[in-house]
């Protein structure tokens, strides 16, 4: 599929004075600097006959009440063969009831919709619902601006998960000052600053900033309150100047007129940002709960203000943890508390506004657009498979006919003469956080994995050091593994967790079968006998499955003992009363909620059916393997791991985020272990498809690994990959990368056997 080339924006625009007008423009233009060769336009949205003098980037215009305006914009639109449409939706900018008109552009449409809401009602009138149904069914993708978006439509619209991407608004890449030099610009040196700017209307609650004046000026006589912004262009129509007038006559009531500022002006970017960096405090009073996004908010945070505002949707995610102050609704006390607290306190004021800043580094306009743009790269790979395979289907990640070299580097490097470090800084070992028997027995694995034919093994001094770890881990007085140890090899706990325990003896038992050390076999198969029996005790569904896979190593070589056996079909048949105590026809799987490693329960089954030859446990593993492939691959086809935003969320559709190379790497290993088991070569396609994850087909097109060291990023996060390249990561993807061109190395489309199909003969 060629590149995008050209792309439209459907929504108000300026110089019409409103916020959607303001963000239609800055999206638009954040798009077109971000690629030359790409072409914008804008068609915009006219309200009750008025005209505005557009620039050239408007190229068509719809009048809000004329239906044939819109199956104008449509010709205009179908007829320049734009890729992509992007729409802009709030209530009231559209003709219709609830806005119903924009139905006669968008089911005239050829190419797809990528609608932005910049408002989710969460008790919509039926009306509303039923014009928001529309508008949703007709577009490929939806965004919203914050997480509270994401959940309303999946609660309140029953919006599918798959459909729906967050991405927040954007803001100006602009740099951390201090206020005074714009103080001293626009008159208000020697002065402490509050801030409120935007189009004034009742709901911006801007009387009870002014009610909380006299207490602010009690504790900083040199405050001053600048309410920046024009009355609302329909209050104005409706009402005229009748607000305004009123709040300027409680400032006088309230004998504070040298201390608040009116100013009716809508300022350009330029003259907006300088206001915004020289005040002190930014104040958003806003008196309904329900305000999706703001981008005045978003603005003033993204410039590293301190900010005091009402807790509603948009204030509540983006100030959290600190990065701002919230207080009740209509408080003029609560307010007037905290802002006087910000405005004699430096050292807090400074802090916040760092924190701010910081946290606001992903918004930038240049960040949202490329977000925007994998967006309509994903509307238009879904639109264009649902043309010619229907929408069911997915299409398939690209097969790695040629895997990558095998690269050590990284590993190499995270490693000392105690064993494999657990973080990084980048790419830089973290020594704070030590080591862990987890990553440690998984870099075993990987020793194990590098013995095949075919692949370099690793140095025989590295495998004898993960060894070593896994022993010092053995406690013979708990019978027990420990986990963690500091950098100074003091270890943290005298046993780790259920799930480290069942991975160590997964690595032991793989160590068994496949070390090329026959004195390192002996080794492993010893301690796996030793830590063995205490699993019958465990609790944890995972740490059945990794000693589940383990088992399926050691009676490969040690002659499937007696007390072997009886506990592989004590965990199996563990794993299946979870399955069938929890599976319904919409939800197969083994517990009210997905967490990590997940794949790696199926898997346990697989390999244990396939070895021991029980269908039921084989049918079990594919049967939740295929619905948990299903629920990993989006519409676009593109593999997404289970976020772990939504670990511990219970019958929900996964959260698309933070994605982790451990989710990937389980994927792998149980679809290729499915292939072995029934043949089906779909499986090599899911596989191929999670491995292609790794390389950049996934969400925000971003490769995770360094092909020339092998390393590997921790994860993904909405606006950009993790930096950090640490044990766990790298590990997964070379296990991985091992599976993948072990796999291309088989020759055949499906192995010789397929155990399924042989148990039922």
């Amino acid at each position: 599929m060629s590149p995008l080339q050209r792309i439209a924006f459907i929504g108000n625009s300026l110089p019409r004075r409103c916020g959607i007008a303001t963000f239609t423009t800055d999206l638009q233009q954040a798009i077109a600097s971000s690629d030359t060769d790409l072409e914008t336009a804008i068609v915009a949205m006219n309200d009750h006959g008025h005209a505005y003098d557009y620039p050239p980037s408007v190229r068509c215009q719809i009048g809000d009440d004329r239906l044939e305006d819109y199956a104008g914009a449509a010709d205009f639109l179908n007829d320049g063969r734009f890729d992509v449409v992007s729409l802009q939706h709030e209530f009231g900018i559209f003709g219709g009831e609830a806005g119903g008109h924009i139905m006669a552009l968008l089911s005239r449409l050829k190419m797809p919709v990528v609608t932005t809401l910049h408002t989710v009602l969460s008790e919509p009138t039926p009306v509303q619902r039923d014009v928001m149904e529309q508008i949703v069914d007709a577009s490929t993708r939806i965004v919203v601006m914050a997480e509270k978006g994401r959940e309303l439509l999946r609660t309140v619209y029953r919006l599918p998960a798959d459909k729906i991407e967050v991405i927040p608004h954007g803001i100006p890449d602009f740099a951390f000052l201090a206020p005074d030099d714009a103080k001293a610009r626009l008159g208000f040196s020697g002065r402490s600053v509050i801030l409120t700017f935007g189009l004034l209307s009742p709901n911006k609650g801007i009387e009870v900033m002014i009610d909380a004046m006299p207490a602010i000026l009690r504790r900083r006589s040199d405050a001053v309150y600048v309410i920046l912004g024009a009355t609302h262009p329909n209050l104005v129509r409706e009402q005229g100047e009748s607000y305004r007038a009123g709040l300027m006559r409680r400032v006088r009531e309230l004998g504070v007129e040298d201390h608040v500022v009116f100013l009716d002006q809508f300022v350009d970017q330029a003259t907006l940002l300088g206001f915004i960096s020289m005040c002190d405090v930014y104040v958003t009073p806003y008196l309904n709960e329900a305000q999706m996004t703001s981008g005045t908010l978003a603005y003033s945070f993204g410039l590293g203000k301190a900010v005091v505002s009402t807790p509603y949707w948009h204030a509540q995610e983006l100030l959290a943890d600190g990065r701002g102050i919230l207080v009740p609704f209509g408080d003029a006390i609560a307010i007037g508390d905290e802002i006087a607290g910000l405005l004699t306190d430096v050292e807090r004021r400074q802090a916040m506004r760092l924190r701010a800043y910081a946290s606001s580094r992903s918004m930038t306009w240049e960040r949202t657009a490329k977000r925007y743009l994998g967006a309509f790269e994903t509307a238009r790979r879904g639109r264009a498979l649902s043309v010619i395979a229907g929408p069911a289907v997915a299409m398939p990640s690209p097969q790695i006919s040629a895997p990558p070299e095998m690269r050590t580097g990284h590993l190499l490097s995270m490693c000392d003469d105690t064993g494999l470090f657990q973080h990084a800084v980048h790419s830089v070992p973290d020594r704070a956080h030590g080591y862990c028997v987890d990553d440690n027995a998984r870099a075993l694995l990987l020793a194990c994995a590098l013995n095949s034919t075919g692949e370099q093994h690793l140095a025989d001094a590295l495998t004898a050091r993960f060894a070593s770890f896994v022993q010092h881990a053995w406690n013979p007085d708990m019978r027990r593994f420990r986990n963690f140890m500091s950098f100074d090899r003091r270890w943290l706990e005298d046993a780790g967790s259920e799930d480290s325990h069942g991975r160590t003896l997964w690595a032991l038992g793989e160590c068994a079968r496949s070390d090329v050390s026959p004195s390192r076999r002996q080794w492993a198969a010893a301690l796996f006998a030793q830590a063995l029996p205490i699993v019958e005790s465990f609790t944890s569904p995972r740490a059945w499955g990794f000693t589940l896979l383990g088992l399926d190593a050691y009676c490969a070589v040690a002659g499937a003992p007696p007390t072997a056996i009886w506990l592989r079909t004590l965990l199996a048949d563990r794993l299946l009363r979870l399955m069938s105590a929890v599976e319904t026809p919409n939800w197969v799987w083994f517990e009210d909620g997905l967490s990590y490693d997940n794949a790696r329960l199926p898997q346990a089954l697989i390999a244990t059916g396939a070895s021991m030859k029980v269908p039921g446990y084989l049918e079990a593993g594919l049967r939740s393997l295929r619905w948990l492939a299903d629920l990993q691959t989006t519409p676009a086809g593109l593999f997404r791991p289970v976020g772990s935003d939504s670990f511990g969320e219970k019958r929900r559709a996964p959260r698309s985020f933070d994605q982790q190379p451990l989710e990937a790497t389980a994927t792998i290993s149980a679809c290729l272990a499915a292939w072995r088991a029934d043949g089906d070569p779909q499986w090599r396609t899911e596989a191929a498809r999670a491995f292609a994850w790794f390389h950049g087909h996934n969400d925000i097109s971003a490769p995770l690994v360094d092909l020339e060291t092998g390393a590997c990023r921790d994860g993904l996060h909405p606006d950009r990959a993790n930096e950090n390249r640490g044990g766990e990561s790298v590990v997964s993807y070379l296990l991985s990368l091992a599976e993948i061109r072990q796999q291309a190395r088989i020759s055949g489309d499906r192995p010789k056997l397929a155990p399924l199909r042989a148990l039922h003969a």
